[in-house]
C-alpha cells in the first residue's frame, strides 16, 4: 500500500471485495447473508474512530490500559452473544479473557522480549485479547455440539456415579483440540504459508526483516500460550455441565423442563 493510495481508491477495493463476499454467500443460500458485509462496515467505522483517538491514547499507559479495558469488555461481550448464555456467566467469560491474556503480556514484557511501551503493549495486547475471544468462542461452539452428540455416554458415566466434569472429560478435550487448531496452524505455517500481520507491518514501519521476525515469534508464542490458558480456564467454566441437552441449546442456556439434570 503506497503513500500516494487515496481513501477513495481504498473504499472502491473494500467496496468491491465485500460485494464478491455478499454475492457469494447469497449464491450459496448461507444463513445471515449480510453479516460479512456488516462486518466489513463495522470495521472501517471502528478502524476510522480508532485512528483518530489514536495520537492521544497512545502515549500513555494509563490510556492505552483504559483502551484494553474497553477490548476485554467488547471481547467478553462478543463471546458472550455469539454463545448465547445466560447472564451469570458474563464474568467468568471475562474472567477467562482476562486472565488468558494477562499471563502471556506478563512474561512478554518482564522478560524483556518486548520493550514495555504503550504502542507495544497496545498491539500486543489486542492481538492476543483478540485470540483469546477467538478460541473461547470456538471452543464453545464446539462443546455445545460435542454435548449433544455425546449425551448417551455422558448420561452412561454419570449413571455410574461419574461427577459432571468426568463425563464430559471426552467432549472438552475434543473441543478445547479444535479450537486451538487455528492458532497452532498459524504458528505451524508462519513464514511459508502465511506472511503474518505484525511481521509485515514492522518491516513496513522501518524495522529489519530480523527485528520485525523477533517481534512476530514473540507474538506467535503469546497467542498459543493464551490459548492454552483460554481453553484451561474455559473447561473450568463449562467443562461440569448441570444439564444434558435434548436437543441444540445454546451452551449454558437457560434450563427448560425437559432436559436432563446431572446429579451432583
Amino acid at each position: 500500500m503506497g503513500a500516494a493510495v487515496t481513501p477513495f481508491v481504498t473504499i472502491v477495493a473494500v467496496a468491491v471485495l465485500a460485494v464478491i463476499s455478499l454475492a457469494v454467500v447469497l449464491a450459496l443460500r448461507l444463513e445471515h447473508p449480510w453479516l460479512q458485509p456488516w462486518a466489513v462496515l463495522r470495521a472501517v467505522v471502528q478502524l476510522g474512530i480508532l485512528s483518530v483517538i489514536l495520537g492521544g491514547v497512545i502515549s500513555s499507559r494509563w490510556l492505552v490500559a483504559a483502551f484494553l479495558a474497553v477490548m476485554v469488555i467488547a471481547a467478553t461481550w462478543v463471546v458472550y452473544r455469539r454463545l448465547k448464555v445466560d447472564a451469570r456467566f458474563l464474568l467468568p467469560i471475562a474472567g477467562t479473557v482476562i486472565a488468558a491474556s494477562a499471563v502471556p503480556l506478563v512474561v512478554v514484557f518482564a522478560t524483556g522480549a518486548v520493550d514495555f511501551s504503550p504502542r507495544y503493549l497496545l498491539a500486543l495486547g489486542g492481538i492476543v485479547i483478540g485470540n483469546t475471544m477467538t478460541v473461547c468462542t470456538l471452543m464453545g461452539r464446539s462443546l455445545g455440539g460435542l454435548y449433544l452428540s455425546q449425551r448417551d455416554e455422558m448420561e452412561a458415566w454419570l449413571s455410574i456415579g461419574a461427577t459432571p466434569r468426568r463425563s464430559a472429560l471426552r467432549a472438552v478435550r475434543s473441543a478445547a483440540s479444535t479450537a486451538l487448531i487455528p492458532s497452532t496452524d498459524q504458528t505451524r505455517t508462519t513464514g511459508i504459508v502465511t506472511l503474518p500481520g505484525a511481521f509485515v507491518g514492522a518491516v513496513f514501519a522501518g524495522a529489519s526483516p530480523i527485528q520485525a521476525a523477533q517481534f512476530q515469534i514473540v507474538v506467535l508464542a503469546a497467542i498459543l500460550a493464551a490459548g492454552a490458558l483460554t481453553a484451561a480456564s474455559f473447561t473450568g467454566v463449562f467443562g461440569a455441565p448441570e444439564v444434558l441437552p435434548l436437543d441444540e441449546r445454546p451452551l449454558g442456556g437457560r434450563r427448560a423442563p425437559s432436559v436432563s439434570r446431572a446429579p451432583r
